[in-house]
């Protein structure tokens, strides 16, 4: 399970709408808040497109676990994944460029090879 931060928010009194929760998810030297939709890296902004982020989002809520391109497709796109995996492929090529000091050799998203992606389970959270 990813590391969560749960912020604001006050009593539901059950007159108004339910409290807004602002949930963050906290690694090593990454921070993705759902809420605002940023993330930051190393106290610097990342400007990602909004399938981007739902990619990185999807993967970092799952830590650890393994979404084949398929999965990853059907889950963000909300539609019937028909084969093509550059699709996926380039997006998360994509966002390695933008978070990883080297993508080539990224440690937040992983490749397992012949499977899919997953969100490095080994990171520590800053909790």
């Amino acid at each position: 399970m990813a590391p969560l931060v749960r912020t604001g928010g006050s009593r539901h009194t059950g007159l108004a709408a339910p409290p807004h929760r602002n949930i963050q998810l906290i690694f090593d030297g990454l921070h993705i808040d759902e809420h605002k939709r940023v993330v930051v890296r190393e106290d610097n902004e990342i400007e990602l497109t909004y399938t981007e982020f739902e990619i990185l989002l999807l993967l970092a809520q799952n830590i650890g676990r393994v979404f084949s391109k398929e999965q990853i497709y059907n889950r963000v796109w909300k539609e019937p994944y028909f084969g093509d995996h550059n699709i996926v492929m380039s997006h998360i090529r994509n966002i390695r460029e933008k978070i990883e000091d080297n993508p080539s050799k990224p440690i937040y998203i992983q490749t397992v090879w012949g499977v899919g992606y997953r969100f490095n389970k080994n990171l520590s959270s800053g909790l």
